[in-house]
Formats: C-alpha cells, structure tokens, sequence
C-alpha cells in the first residue's frame, strides 16, 4: 500500500505541467557588502495561516485546502517583519495555487518587504491544490544558489544553499525544513553534513523539527562544531512557547551580536533572528 500511496505522490509531482519553482533573478540585486553584520531570520510562515490555538488546527484547517480573504492580510503583516532583515529563511510557503489564490508568496513576501532577491523552492508539487515550498530573500546578491532534495521515505522535503562572498573562502547559507521522523532526520542531516564539510563559514537555518542538544549530539550534525542558540529559545506553538523547533546554528568563526526569538505570533511558529559578523581575517579578503 504505500509504495502504491509513493508512487501517486511521485506521479503528481513530476506532472510536467504543473508549475515550478521560480526565481527574480539577480539583476538589480546589490552585491554582497561584507564589512556590515548580516541579520538573518527563519521563519515557518504555515503558508500565511494565523493559528493562536491548538483547537485552530481544526477550525482552521480547511485554510490548507482553500483560499481565505485574510491571509493576505497576514501575509502583509509578516512582511513588515521581514523588512527588518537581510537573508532570511522561510519554510511552509505556497508557491501559487488555489489555496493561495494563485499567489507565489515567496514573490509576494519579498515584493512587500522590498528586498530584491527571492528563491523559491518546489518541494511538494500538488498541482492546483498546494505548490509546498521553502523561500529564501535576499538584499545581497549571492555567489550561487543551489536547490536539494533531501532523502526520506515520503519525498517533498528540501533544502536550499546560498553562497556569498568569495569562491575560495564562501559564506555558506543552508535553509531547510526537515521530516518529523528521526530516521529522515539522519539520513537528512548526513545529507547535510556532507555539504557543509568543506567550508570554515557555515550558516543552518530552518524549521528542524528537533531541539539543539539533539541534533548536535545524536545526529550527524555532530561533526560540524556548530554554534546553537541556548535551549530556552522556544518557538514552537507561536501561542505558548515550549519547544525549541526552529534553529539557526552558526560555524564558530562568525561572531554572534544578536540572537533572539521573535514575539510576533502570525503562525504556529515563531521567527528566530540572529545578527552575525564575518571573522576579522576573512573581511580582509574582499
């Protein structure tokens, strides 16, 4: 039965008329400007739903299948978070379909907030009913941007990899939204891990579905030496804080000004913000 379940689920997403990811392009967007401290932010955005209760994942959950006259009102609202940043991670976006009105709301956040550079990524394609995507804005131009599919029994997760500054020495940007399941975490996190490998500059962010300790300690993540915001910053539910789901984890050579988590309830999740500056050595290299 469920290789029977894959393979529809297979089938819809490669449905070859069904749209794509999409990207703005690069050609108005600012180079990277390395000398200035860098605000990032991650932010599961439940493709614009408001939920402020458990009970709403009910009420509301028609709101994943159809379209709703206020969430581009909430939409608006998470925009004018985002103007506050400069490369942020966004994860349960949709990239135009019926629910969203046909409205790619990675285009559509970036356009609001008015920063030139937005990816979108098509991790679960289901044609007019759901386009399932992470989201990267950007205000600086990046080296390159490269799209993955992470591994798991049920495909549609994904991750997507920024690079800004230099090729020889990047920094190197990795937002993603893993599984539920520990056993696609693994396998997803040494996925991971094998890019990251090479590079001194590493930045995660995304909605991990997991709390630090563990995915520095019993995943693969274990080799990488990355730096986590304390266990207290509880982002999951939005409503009462209590879990610690959301994550940007740095390489020790950025230094960490700021890190905190968002009070700006718009989704089941809260934002996690972070302002980092490059290392002293690796500024002198521009």
């Amino acid at each position: 039965m469920y290789n029977s379940i894959r393979k529809q689920l297979n089938g819809i997403m490669k449905s070859a008329n069904a749209p794509r990811g999409a990207c703005s392009g690069d050609t108005h967007v600012p180079e990277f400007e390395p000398h200035r401290h860098i605000r990032l932010l991650t932010f599961n955005i439940q493709v614009g739903i408001n939920t402020s209760s458990y009970r709403h994942y009910v009420t509301r959950s028609w709101q994943h299948f159809l379209p709703h006259r206020k969430r581009s009102q909430n939409l608006d609202r998470i925009a004018t978070l985002l103007r506050n940043y400069d490369v942020i991670a966004l994860q349960e976006c949709d990239g135009g379909s019926l629910r969203s009105g046909y409205i790619n709301q990675v285009q559509y956040l970036a356009e609001a907030s008015g920063i030139p550079y937005w990816h979108q990524q098509l991790n679960r394609n289901l044609g007019q009913f759901a386009q399932h995507s992470n989201g990267l804005l950007s205000r600086y131009r990046p080296l390159d941007v490269t799209e993955h599919r992470l591994p798991g029994l049920i495909p549609g997760r994904g991750a997507i990899v920024a690079r800004y500054g230099v090729e020889e020495d990047p920094l190197v940007l990795v937002m993603m939204h893993l599984s539920l399941s520990k056993a696609a975490q693994q396998r997803q996190l040494a996925y991971i891990q094998d890019l990251i490998a090479e590079y001194q500059h590493v930045v995660l962010m995304g909605d991990l579905n997991n709390h630090a300790e563990e995915l520095l300690t019993n995943t693969p993540l274990k080799h990488s030496n990355l730096v986590p915001l304390p266990d207290t910053a509880h982002s999951f539910p939005s409503w009462r804080p209590e879990r610690a789901l959301d994550h940007i984890l740095v390489s020790p050579s950025l230094e960490i000004r700021r890190a905190e988590v968002v009070s700006y309830p718009v989704s089941d999740h809260l934002p996690i913000a972070m302002d980092i500056r490059l290392p002293q050595g690796y500024l002198e290299t521009f």
